[in-house]
């Protein structure tokens, strides 16, 4: 199975859709994928955005295998994981998301299963919960700008021009012109992480500090494996 591109499977069953569902099913569109990603709840979702948000994730795809073992007992288990996620480096990490409260025994069973077949694979497994509120309420405001149409080329110049020095948000963004007009290739700058700010300790405002990321000077992006993991 090792030459599967796990990122690109189809889901292995339909997502249920039933009178008085308690949870949220959909498709979020992911500018990593270009093309839709399946989610089972609100949470699941989340996660999207955030691994959509890192810019060392360069695929992924939701339900992407079942596994069938059997328990000491005699009795047969499944578990099909949430998503599968390949980084740049061409490694995959398998995650499973679930709140910590509401992992029930045969959960952490399945979960300790899914971690030690992954292992033998040379994937990493992670299962994730809730993700911090203030990242996550950030990058559902940037999510809304990070569809390719958003980027005007002449705009983004004069952008990366004004914030080649630390400066307040709207007061760069004035500088170039209407902030009608600029504020969206602002935002998709900053959701493609061209551009940086303090995404994790106050939501974005008109006085929030932008610059330059160190990727676009060079550099690499030190937060980005904490920002799809969990925040």
């Amino acid at each position: 199975m090792w030459p599967v591109r796990f990122e690109d499977v189809p889901p292995e069953r339909r997502f249920p859709v039933f009178r008085g569902q308690g949870n949220w099913c959909g498709w979020y569109w992911s500018a990593t994928c270009g093309d839709h990603v399946g989610f089972e709840s609100w949470l699941e979702r989340d996660r999207l955005v955030l691994l959509d948000f890192d810019p060392l994730v360069t695929g992924m795809a939701s339900q992407p295998f079942r596994l069938t073992w059997t328990d000491p007992e005699g009795k047969q288990v499944r578990h099909t994981p949430d998503f599968f996620v390949r980084r740049a480096d061409g490694t995959g990490l398998v995650v499973d998301v679930r709140p910590d409260d509401r992992i029930e025994p045969c959960d952490a069973v399945k979960f300790a299963a899914t971690a030690a077949a992954c292992s033998l694979v040379g994937w990493d497994f992670l299962r994730v919960g809730a993700p911090d509120a203030v990242l996550m309420a950030n990058a559902r405001w940037l999510a809304g700008y990070r569809h390719p149409r958003v980027h005007r080329p002449d705009v983004a110049a004069r952008l990366m021009a004004v914030f080649s020095e630390d400066a307040p948000l709207l007061e760069g963004v004035r500088r170039v012109g209407d902030p009608i007009a600029v504020l969206p290739v602002l935002y998709h700058l900053l959701w493609r992480q061209v551009f940086s700010a303090d995404l994790e300790t106050a939501l974005l405002s008109a006085g929030a500090t932008v610059r330059l990321s160190d990727a676009s000077m060079g550099g690499g992006y030190a937060d980005a494996s904490a920002i799809a993991a969990g925040g």
